[in-house]
C-alpha cells in the first residue's frame, strides 16, 4: 500500500430511477455532489442507475442502452471526481463490440482519472432478472483498485451471493468491497417471503464483511419498475457493516437517500488480529473448491 492507512469516509447514494436516462445521469450526480458535501471521499451509485431496469423483459433493442468505456457516463463521472475530490464507484451497461455487452462497475479516482473497471461475473437468470440475455459474464477476475483515498474492491449484486467473489476480491488487499445493487421483491412475493429474502440479503454481505474482516457496502435502488400489476419493487436498505459485520448506517426501504460514514482500517488490523480468518485459512485443502460439485461421478 504506498499511502499510509488513515480513515476515510464511504457515501453510499440509493436513489430512485426513471424513465429518463439523462435525468437519472443528473439525479444520480446530484447525489454524488450530496456525499462530497457530507464529507464523503468516495461514494457509490446503485447499480445500471442511468436507466431502469431493462432486464425484466428480453427486447434486443434495449442494447441500445449500453455505451462505451470511457464514454458519456464515466465522462460524468469523472467530472464529479474531480471538482469534488471524491472517488466515485458507477455501474454502466457496457458496450465491449457488437453483440459483446457487459454489467461493468468502473472507478473513478478523485482526479477523475478511470482507475479500472470489474465486469459482473455471476450473471443470473431468474423470473424478471433475464441477465444472461444481455451480460457476457466477467472475464477480468476479482480485483481491488488503489486509489487517493483506500484500495477498494467492486463486486456488483449477483456477485453479493458468493463467499468465493468476496474472499478473493479481499485477498487483493480491499479495504472496502462496493456492491452496486439493483435488487428488489416480486410484488405478489413480498407478503410471504419478503422479510426473509431482504434479511438473507444483508445477511450474506454482512457475512463477507466478518469471514474477510473489510467493509461492505451495498447500495441499491428504491421504488416500482414495470407494469403496474407486476413488475419488481426494489427495497433500498443500503448499507454499510464493518468488519465485524456491525451495520454503521442503513437506508429505508422506499426512501432516496444518500447515508455517509466512517471506515477506519485500524478496525480492520484489530479485528483481523483478534479473529485471524486468513491466517488460519487451509490453502493446501481447497482445490475442490474449483469442481462444481463432489458427487464423485
Amino acid at each position: 500500500m504506498s499511502r499510509p492507512p488513515r480513515p476515510f469516509a464511504v457515501g453510499l447514494v440509493q436513489m430512485r430511477c426513471s424513465d429518463d436516462p439523462e435525468a437519472n445521469l443528473r439525479h444520480a450526480t446530484e447525489g454524488l455532489r450530496e456525499a462530497a458535501a457530507k464529507g464523503a471521499q468516495i461514494a457509490c451509485l446503485p447499480e445500471l442507475f442511468r436507466t431502469q431496469y431493462f432486464c425484466q423483459v428480453e427486447d434486443a433493442s434495449r442494447f441500445d442502452l449500453a455505451e462505451p468505456i470511457p464514454g458519456p457516463t464515466t465522462e460524468a463521472l469523472a467530472s464529479v471526481a474531480r471538482e469534488t475530490s471524491m472517488v466515485v464507484v458507477g455501474s454502466i451497461f457496457e458496450r465491449r463490440a457488437a453483440g459483446v455487452y457487459h454489467n461493468t462497475a468502473v472507478v473513478l479516482d478523485a482526479d477523475g482519472s478511470l482507475v479500472g473497471r470489474y465486469r459482473k461475473m455471476h450473471i443470473p437468470d431468474d423470473p424478471l432478472y433475464f441477465e444472461k440475455y444481455y451480460f457476457t459474464p466477467g472475464d477480468l477476475g476479482f480485483q481491488a483498485f488503489e486509489t487517493r483515498h483506500a484500495r477498494i474492491g467492486t463486486l456488483v449484486c449477483w456477485d453479493q451471493w458468493y463467499p468465493e467473489a468476496a474472499r478473493l476480491t479481499a485477498l487483493r488487499g480491499a479495504e472496502v468491497l462496493f456492491y452496486p445493487t439493483a435488487i428488489g421483491w416480486h410484488p405478489s412475493e413480498k407478503d410471504q417471503y419478503g422479510e426473509a429474502q431482504a434479511s438473507a440479503w444483508e445477511t450474506i454481505q454482512r457475512s463477507h464483511a466478518i469471514a474477510n474482516g473489510v467493509y461492505v457496502a451495498a447500495v441499491n435502488r428504491i421504488g416500482h419498475e414495470g407494469p403496474s400489476t407486476g413488475g419488481l419493487e426494489f427495497w433500498g436498505g443500503s448499507f454499510l457493516a464493518d468488519p465485524f459485520g456491525r451495520v454503521l448506517v442503513r437506508a429505508a426501504r422506499d426512501t432516496e437517500e444518500v447515508l455517509v460514514a466512517t471506515c477506519d482500517p485500524k478496525l480492520q488490523e484489530e479485528t483481523r488480529r483478534n479473529w485471524p480468518f486468513l491466517r488460519d485459512r487451509r490453502i493446501d485443502a481447497y482445490a475442490p473448491i474449483t469442481q462444481r460439485f463432489l458427487d464423485d461421478r
